[in-house]
């Protein structure tokens, strides 16, 4: 074997092992997935609860008015979810361009992930709070807890008046979109409350059993966001390592084809050095 074909040799040996490592990727990307929509679905029951609950604490006393078109003059804050890790195309591009509007004047910036948080630092975007993504959904919650932290002690100090989260989520046919959903002002209006059949039980005084449930619907919308990102991140994941699947056959496909002509022309060399050979004898 000469040093080019055996150099070939092992360029292919080391494209197909590149080929495994990124079907591993692509069929860990899907499960990860399968995993998010199952913890979403979980989270809708849990926030359809609350919200039911909130409908019962309505009913006690007129519905608290929300400020849906706040003035230029107060502060906001945005809640910007991002990719924790790598290969995934222009993911994390989509969602900056997505808050862009929203982080102009006076908004800070609450960043989830690790890649937002370099192109935040590229764009030299201010971030007032930052948190790493999750890498499983289990840990939402824990995510969430960290960040609601933060946010709730900016809104208890009336540093800001509005808040925003903006994060990808899964749609139908495998894509995904970006979508931008307001948490602050709270819009009660979503919420019926019709009569009710009985006075409900409650241990609370109602505008405190409210407020408690206001803020528990705001955790479980945030942790549905982060679940529903984090499905997302690896719809885009599994994205790119097809295309890198496609890119790794073509070209191992093109390094076997040379593989195979060179042996054929090796070959070749050999039968006219040997016919060469036994016409000289």
């Amino acid at each position: 074997m000469t040093g080019r074909l055996a150099e070939l040799e092992g360029r292919i040996g080391s494209v197909e092992k590149l080929g495994a490592v990124v079907g591993a990727m692509r069929g860990i990307a899907t499960a990860r997935v399968q995993e998010a929509r199952d913890h979403a679905a979980a989270i809708r029951a849990y926030a359809g609860t609350i919200g039911e609950a909130i409908a019962e604490a309505l009913a006690m006393f007129p519905v608290p008015e929300a400020d849906t078109a706040p003035g230029q003059d107060k502060r906001g804050a945005v809640i910007l979810i991002a990719a924790e890790q790598g290969f995934v195309g222009t993911y994390n591009e989509q969602v900056f361009a997505a808050a862009d509007p929203l982080l102009t004047g006076a908004n800070d910036l609450l960043l989830v992930g690790h890649r937002g948080a370099i192109l935040a630092a590229e764009a030299h975007r201010h971030v007032r709070w930052s948190g790493e993504m999750i890498v499983h959904p289990a840990q939402a919650v824990a995510l969430v807890t960290r960040m609601t932290d933060a946010l709730f002690a900016m809104l208890a100090e009336a540093s800001v008046a509005q808040v925003r989260v903006v994060h990808a989520a899964p749609v139908s046919a495998g894509g995904l979109e970006v979508v931008t959903k307001r948490l602050v002002p709270f819009d009660y209006a979503r919420f019926a409350h019709g009569a009710r059949s009985g006075e409900p039980r409650i241990t609370l005084p109602p505008d405190r059993l409210l407020a408690s449930l206001t803020e528990e619907y705001i955790v479980a919308e945030l942790i549905e966001s982060v679940v529903l990102a984090f499905a997302a991140e690896n719809i885009a994941r599994m994205r790119a390592m097809v295309a890198a699947h496609e890119n790794v056959a073509d070209k191992l496909d093109s390094l076997v084809a040379t593989s195979r002509r060179l042996r054929q022309d090796e070959i070749t060399e050999e039968i006219a050095e040997l016919a060469a050979g036994r016409a000289r004898t």
